[in-house]
């Protein structure tokens, strides 16, 4: 053992622990069931490309992968092993929330999929290395949101983000003027991902000089301990922490990246970065703050707040000044990134109940919009503002009744999921008595609501020229009524949803 420690470089055989941790039984490998699939799936799209280039192949595929993760992933549920939570070794935690989180990631996944074949199946050049990138991004975001330890959410984050500049960069038409806001979408969010991963890095080399361990439990009761002087590395650490997260979630002041990325992505692709990217950083950030016993720490629930209250205020403020839909969303992102920060300032028990609810709701409702966006564009052809889709009501009522309900969705109308989701963090916010935020969700929920209303009233304006809309075939119309439904589904029986949350928020930490 000694000959072992030296030439390996270690002094304390304390620091072997972790090792001891690494082997994966059997039992470990039957819990990441999914995560295989999906790193199968990469490889076997791989194949396929070398093989034979065929764009409908690539997405039976993709399709047949996601389904057979999604199939597993009811397996591992019903197993009695997650009764408690099963960690990977040190790295990855599999409990009641990452299976909820994966089951949400995979079936974004899954839509999004369906979408990049109704934009791009009029194209004639090769796509399967999109749908390479797709799941190798939500491979990623499975590994992200299952994280317990910084190396598991670096590899996890990196591996998603990789995979998004090569989707944000995908031309929309063979057109060369036309190439080129996917590739300035790409590079922007290169150059920034870059400075941000940079952030993050630093922060958690700091955080392991001072704490000697990389697992987000062991920053608990070390920010502001009782009274002892707060350690200066360890808050530059944290901060430079919740900056590199921050960027990944478009939180104001990390924020001006979103709306450019957002209107020069293809359509299905802004979709997948709105929804999936989003979920899943928030879902870390989120395991972060309650294994690090972030509700004790002042000094980080302060620095949390101030990012909430800006988001929700800056985002909504902005969102007012858009008349290009997708520029408009981007800000309307940021805004709803802000909300969900609000859960993260709750108890233990509510922050993960409510939080996750209100993911859920955001990332149904931002997918419904950006499908009725896709369905009625196609590659070369999207909606650049707000006026392109007046008379859409009347012209195509379904793609109208869809893109109303969402948008009434995400203003918090009654009746729907997005005003229980609002609705849940104003009365955790009032018994937590967090004034500040509190005020700044109903003042942003005021100005989102004129926006959003006022997309409805173009919508259902008439339009004195007919223009010709896409057909948006079987699926499509499969796809928006069962948005519809869930909306208004999850909107008037929230109750088996958050009972099993409530179950589930006591195994996160």
């Amino acid at each position: 053992t000694d000959t072992f420690l030296l030439a390996s470089g270690i002094t304390d055989e304390g620091m072997l622990e972790p090792l001891a941790q690494a082997a994966i039984s059997l039992s470990d490998l039957w819990l990441i069931q999914p995560l295989l699939l999906l790193m199968g799936g990469v490889l076997l799209v791989m194949i396929q490309a070398a093989i034979r280039r065929h764009h409908a192949t690539a997405v039976v595929l993709t399709v047949l992968t996601l389904l057979l993760s999604i199939g597993c992933l009811a397996q591992v549920a019903g197993s009695a092993a997650l009764e408690r939570p099963q960690l990977i070794t040190a790295l990855i935690q599999v409990d009641a929330f990452v299976l909820c989180l994966w089951a949400l990631l995979l079936l974004t996944a899954l839509l999004v999929t369906a979408l990049a074949w109704h934009y791009w199946r009029d194209q004639q050049w090769q796509m399967e290395a999109l749908y390479i990138l797709l799941l190798s991004a939500t491979l990623g975001a499975c590994v992200l949101v299952a994280s317990r330890h910084f190396a598991a959410l670096f590899i996890g984050l990196e591996l998603m983000t990789i995979s998004l500049i090569g989707m944000l960069g995908y031309p929309v038409s063979q057109s060369d003027s036309q190439a080129r806001a996917p590739l300035e979408a790409a590079l922007k969010y290169l150059v920034l991902s870059a400075v941000a991963s940079a952030i993050l890095l630093f922060g958690m080399a700091l955080i392991y000089a001072t704490t000697g361990s990389l697992e987000f439990s062991s920053i608990s009761g070390r920010i502001t301990p009782a009274g002892q002087t707060p350690d200066l590395y360890l808050l530059m650490g944290i901060a430079l922490l919740v900056a590199g997260l921050g960027f990944k979630l478009s939180l104001v002041p990390f924020h001006l990246w979103t709306p450019d990325v957002y209107q020069g992505a293809p359509l299905p692709v802004t979709a997948f970065i709105a929804s999936l990217s989003k979920v899943a950083v928030l879902a870390v950030l989120l395991r972060f703050v309650l294994m690090a016993d972030g509700q004790q720490q002042p000094v980080l629930l302060n620095t949390l707040s101030l990012l909430a209250v800006a988001s929700m205020l800056v985002g909504n403020l902005l969102a007012l000044l858009q008349d290009n839909p997708k520029r408009l969303l981007a800000y309307s992102s940021i805004a709803h990134m802000g909300y969900v920060m609000l859960a993260l300032l709750l108890p233990a028990p509510y922050a993960a109940e409510a939080a996750t609810f209100y993911l859920i709701a955001y990332a149904l409702m931002t997918l419904g919009v950006f499908s009725v966006l896709s369905l009625m564009s196609r590659a070369g052809a999207e909606p650049t503002s707000i006026e392109d889709l007046r008379g859409l009501c009347w012209q195509q009522p379904l793609l109208g009744l869809c893109m109303t309900v969402m948008l009434l969705s995400l203003a918090g109308i009654p009746l729907t999921i997005g005003f229980i989701g609002k609705f849940y963090l104003v009365a955790a916010a009032v018994q937590a008595e967090l004034w500040l935020p509190l005020a700044a969700l109903i003042i942003g929920s005021v100005l989102g609501l004129y926006y959003y209303l006022l997309i409805v009233v173009v919508m259902l304006t008439v339009k004195t020229d007919e223009d010709e809309y896409r057909s948006i075939g079987t699926i499509g119309y499969a796809l928006l009524l069962l948005s519809i439904t869930a909306v208004f589904a999850l909107g008037i029986f929230p109750d088996f949803v958050m009972e099993s949350l409530r179950k589930m928020s006591v195994l996160i930490s």
